[in-house]
């Protein structure tokens, strides 16, 4: 008898487990309702939290530990890592300037920066990497990647000449970007921006308009951080603005690519060809996936929504874990098999990961008629 063979690939729950965490309860939930399936599992990353530990599943390296600058300024010790072939670095934003890093009470879209990323990549670069990878997603920022960039070297200015503070809002009195001081190693690396989203700089799916709100910014705050923005690309560059990618990670896509010409691709894709995901998707009979909230930003380059549409070109069928469903996400329900919502069936009092490990438990049990 051949056993039913089943990927179970999740991305983060965002602020309360991680994709391995939640591949860890999927999985106890299926050994729950069955020893008959085979499974497969392949934590999923999309440029966002999980990145480092994606491409490391994907390949062997080596996991640095640094003490940075966290969003709001505080110090957070943060992971990168120097994957097996030693010329390629991996830095995940989210690491040191993610969301994650502010309790939802001091979240402040208008003053969080991005400066502890920039350590990291300053750390990589030091080492010596000759490809460096940034994972974009998950920030607790819109400052364009102004705070990355200073760590880096380069300084914004006003009209009088002095130094921009922390935090995006200050863009709105941005008058010139020097890049004499920047890091002598910049220009000489491959220098890919793994972005979780497609999403352009401006706009009602920009850094501002679209993520603003997540992070804490009131409908005022985000008008002004969008007028910031904007300012940003008139004085470093207009062009770069409406790449696909430029408006993730609170802009810091656009701020990468117009100011050291780093190349936004998909973080999916990159996430996918490292664990080999076509091929594992090609042996499922059935794949699991998941994330936190399932919304419109789902099928603007996430993992989920990537991965739905790979299964379905080969036939596969897609089952969605979500702790909430969005009006809004209702774009292609035809992708998916099933969608499960969680925060409509937890108990009181469970903990994230027994709501998923219950909640996948008795979706297979439904599936297994048992």
């Amino acid at each position: 008898m051949i056993r039913p063979r089943w990927l179970i690939a999740p991305q983060e729950f965002k602020g309360t487990l991680s994709a391995a965490e939640a591949s860890a309860a999927m999985a106890e939930g299926l050994r729950q309702a069955s020893m008959d399936v085979v499974l497969d599992v392949a934590p999923l990353a999309d440029g966002g939290p999980g990145t480092v530990d994606a491409l490391l599943a994907g390949g062997r390296g080596e996991r640095r530990l640094r003490t940075v600058r966290g969003p709001m300024g505080a110090p957070v010790e943060a992971a990168w890592a120097r994957l097996e072939d030693g010329r390629t670095a991996v830095v995940e934003m989210a690491a040191a300037s993610g969301l994650s890093r502010v309790p939802p009470e001091a979240r402040d879209a208008r003053a969080a920066c991005t400066y502890g990323t920039g350590e990291l990549m300053r750390a990589a670069l030091d080492e010596g990497c000759e490809r460096l990878i940034v994972g974009l997603g998950g920030s607790a920022s819109t400052d364009g990647g102004k705070g990355a960039l200073e760590a880096l070297g380069y300084r914004f200015l006003d009209a009088q000449g002095n130094p921009l503070p922390p935090g995006g809002a200050s863009l709105a009195k941005l008058a010139r970007v020097e890049s004499d001081a920047r890091h002598p190693r910049l220009g000489k690396v491959e220098l890919l921006a793994a972005t979780d989203v497609i999403t352009p700089l401006l706009g009602e799916d920009g850094a501002a308009r679209l993520f603003g709100p997540q992070k804490g910014a009131s409908p005022e705050v985000v008008e002004e951080m969008e007028a910031a923005l904007a300012t940003f690309a008139r004085v470093a560059g207009e062009s770069a603005a409406s790449t696909p990618g430029a408006g993730a990670a609170g802009g810091m896509g656009y701020g990468l690519a117009a100011l050291t010409g780093a190349k936004l691709t998909s973080g999916y894709v990159m996430v996918s060809r490292a664990l080999g995901l076509e091929r594992r998707v090609l042996l499922a009979d059935l794949v699991l996936t998941g994330e936190g909230r399932f919304d419109r930003q789902t099928w603007l380059g996430k993992g989920p929504g990537a991965l739905a549409r790979l299964a379905r070109e080969h036939g596969t069928q897609v089952v969605l874990f979500t702790g909430s469903v969005h009006a809004d996400a209702l774009l292609d329900m035809s992708l998916f098999r099933d969608v499960v919502e969680l925060n409509a069936q937890a108990r009181p009092g469970a903990s994230a990961h027994d709501t998923l490990r219950e909640a996948t438990a008795r979706w297979a049990m439904g599936r297994l008629g048992r």
